[in-house]
């Protein structure tokens, strides 16, 4: 406490039944949310419940780059490579993105396959079911189609990493392994430093 202040007794107690709050409509809620779902499966049939397929892409900044998440769209680099023309792709439930650019060889191969097993996973309807196109499917296609109801199209498969155990040998006990450690990281600094004194003394030389 500083100076002579009053004691803080503070009486949070008082009419506390006014400040309870209840929520009886919790089971009603949950059959209205169970509705709405099958309600919005019914309106979308036969396209999927989650929407587009959207890219697996990294987070921004050094915090988040590491972390995979879902992207706004793929982009003509990846669908180029996948086969699936740009203005076909927003019609059988692609998310495009034109801004977005690859910057690793790894990050367009993982959108490419992921664009490739949708595409062969995809029944299209035909308008005409008479004379259906060649990338449509057929009518035994159309009988057997079902509708997905997951919650994301496509989940991220995240890689587990698995750890590597090797034998400590005579040589790693051998000395300090600290002290080789710092040893690396002074001739990694000093490499320019070093590089401009050997110039200047070849120089140096060479004058003589």
């Amino acid at each position: 406490m500083r100076g002579n202040d009053v004691l803080p007794n503070a009486h949070f107690h008082k009419k506390w039944q006014f400040h309870v709050k209840t929520w009886f409509n919790q089971p009603a809620r949950k059959i209205r949310r169970r509705s709405a779902r099958d309600d919005k499966a019914k309106s979308t049939f036969p396209r999927p419940v989650a929407g587009a397929l959207k890219p697996v892409v990294h987070g921004q900044t050094v915090k988040y780059n590491t972390k995979l998440r879902l992207g706004r769209g793929f982009t003509l680099e990846e669908l180029k490579e996948a086969g699936i023309p740009a203005k076909f792709a927003p019609t059988v439930g692609i998310a495009v993105d034109h801004r977005r650019k690859n910057r690793s060889l790894e990050g367009l191969q993982v959108n490419v396959q992921r664009l490739k097993a949708y595409r062969a996973s995809l029944v299209i309807f035909p308008r005409n079911a008479k004379k259906p196109k060649a990338f449509e499917g057929s009518a035994a296609d159309v009988s057997n189609a079902t509708q997905s109801k997951a919650a994301v199209l496509a989940p991220i498969s995240k890689p587990k990493h698995v750890m590597e155990f090797v034998k400590v040998t005579s040589d790693m006990k051998a000395g300090s392994q600290y002290g080789k450690l710092r040893q690396e990281r002074s001739n990694q600094r000093l490499i320019g430093v070093r590089a401009k004194k050997a110039a200047e003394a070849a120089a140096k030389k060479k004058d003589e």
